[in-house]
């Protein structure tokens, strides 16, 4: 399926996608929003990571208008420092969800993001923070990862495969919670029924946009409801082979400026673009062409 070609919202998720490995954005993915930004088409962070996570990385990019975040749970406004929209995950249920998993697996380490604009990372012992550069809290013991809201709950196995963890995950938990892969050593469950697609169809509500006219990017299986709500799904080349199942087309990796690629072909940019680093220098005063 072709892109729409009046797009008007780009949904992107962070990492794997727009965001690089050292969690930066590249001057060439900068270049492209900004290019799809002056011919009116709107962009939507759409991730999991919890809003206090995603604020420092929307003032980098300078966006100051909505943000979906933990997997869809919060619709957050970057202007405003607040959020428009939350759902928390039920404490009591998320500990039998755990109790389940682990008579099947075995011992888990669990970690949780709190709810709110200002909610802590809390990690149980042995549980390792998939990504280090993220800040989070130690506690010492799995009770007090519940005391306050949250929404939702980060499970690592030591041995089980992440696919192996969430499928097993997903045959115990029933109703009880949500469960999704997020990233390499990023299994979740959250409130049942929210999904990435949940909380960008909330946003883009309240932007008066519509999924026919979105395209959205992605890397995870996380993203494949996402994938479902807008008309046009991009996966990256490093994406979980479920996401490129399901896209509609796959690009170069996040590495490789994947975003850029699908925005510079939708939205001009006739001219390649060339990193900064090997524009031609002019030689004795005139250009070279």
């Amino acid at each position: 399926m072709a892109a729409p070609t009046d797009c008007s919202l780009i949904a992107t998720d962070l990492d794997g996608t727009l965001l690089r490995g050292d969690d930066t954005f590249s001057d060439r993915s900068r270049a492209a929003l900004a290019l799809a930004a002056r011919a009116g088409v709107r962009h939507l962070v759409v991730t999991g990571r919890p809003a206090p996570r995603v604020r420092p990385l929307l003032d980098d990019l300078g966006a100051t208008g909505l943000a979906v975040c933990g997997q869809g749970a919060q619709v957050y406004e970057a202007g405003t420092d607040r959020l428009l929209w939350s759902v928390t995950l039920d404490r009591e249920l998320a500990e039998t969800a755990l109790g389940k998993i682990e008579a099947e697996v075995g011992e888990l380490y669990a970690a949780v993001d709190q709810d709110g604009v200002d909610g802590l990372t809390l990690i149980e012992p042995g549980y390792l923070m998939p990504h280090p550069t993220l800040p989070a809290v130690r506690v010492e013991r799995r009770d007090d990862l519940w005391a306050r809201p949250i929404s939702k709950v980060l499970l690592r196995h030591p041995h089980l495969t992440d696919d192996e963890l969430t499928a097993t995950a997903r045959s115990v938990v029933g109703s009880l919670a949500t469960v999704t892969m997020s990233g390499p050593g990023t299994v979740e469950l959250q409130p049942c029924g929210v999904t990435k697609a949940t909380g960008l169809a909330l946003a883009a509500e309240h932007l008066g946009l519509e999924p026919g006219r979105t395209v959205a990017f992605g890397d995870m299986p996380n993203d494949i409801p996402m994938f479902g709500w807008a008309a046009h799904g991009v996966a990256m080349a490093n994406a979980h082979p479920e996401l490129k199942a399901v896209a509609d087309e796959v690009t170069a990796s996040n590495e490789d400026d994947g975003v850029a690629v699908v925005l510079e072909r939708l939205f001009g940019g006739a001219e390649p673009y060339v990193p900064p680093h090997v524009l031609p220098r002019p030689r004795s005063g005139k250009v070279t062409r």
